[in-house]
């Protein structure tokens, strides 16, 4: 999903750091998207902390197990910034979420993150859909959710200049129902 958001983020007027364990994945990502957007202002990073320093806007496209590991390792960076939370708590053996009912993985990095601004978004969205966001000249829809009015503002211009239609749910707690939709989707795919 990492990729695929990066590529989409990539038509509108951002510069995009791209921030991996394996940064040969990263450079692979903007080599690719500096390939097919020359104007593109895209850098792949080998130190999450210098990325999150400079970025405004931070989107942790990770899985959910080691969403609190990320956490730790850019907290002192992240203060005042919108970080945007795609992960799923999903249990691969069960295929349901693996938090508790009452918490979702969003309100989780929101106690890790306790001065950042965490918007959940593009958990009811399908990679394929991610990747091609207008189907027949209709903008895919994206569910965010957060408890920031001008986070969410800010991630629905974002969504806007990548091409979807942003759909704002709620506050964060709504997060808890986006993300069991996701572990329902995922039921979904591995079946079809």
């Amino acid at each position: 999903m990492g990729t695929i958001i990066s590529k989409s983020l990539s038509k509108g007027n951002y510069r995009l750091l791209l921030c991996s364990d394996e940064w040969t994945k990263a450079q692979a990502v903007a080599n690719e998207i500096t390939t097919s957007i020359p104007a593109a202002d895209v850098e792949a990073l080998q130190c999450s902390a210098e990325a999150t320093w400079e970025a405004d806007i931070i989107i942790i496209a990770t899985p959910y197990a080691v969403q609190q590991e990320v956490a730790l390792k850019i907290k002192d960076f992240a203060n005042q910034k919108v970080v945007i939370s795609i992960a799923s708590p999903l249990n691969e053996a069960e295929r349901g979420v693996t938090t508790a009912s009452e918490i979702s993985a969003a309100e989780e990095l929101q106690k890790l993150l306790p001065y950042s601004k965490v918007v959940k978004a593009f958990n009811t969205t399908l990679a394929t859909e991610v990747a091609s966001p207008m189907s027949e000249e209709k903008q895919i829809d994206v569910f965010i959710a957060g408890n920031d009015t001008e986070a969410l503002q800010v991630v629905s211009e974002l969504l806007n200049i990548a091409g979807f239609n942003p759909v704002i749910a709620g506050n964060l707690s709504v997060s808890r129902t986006l993300e069991s939709h996701a572990a329902f989707l995922d039921s979904l795919n591995r079946v079809a």
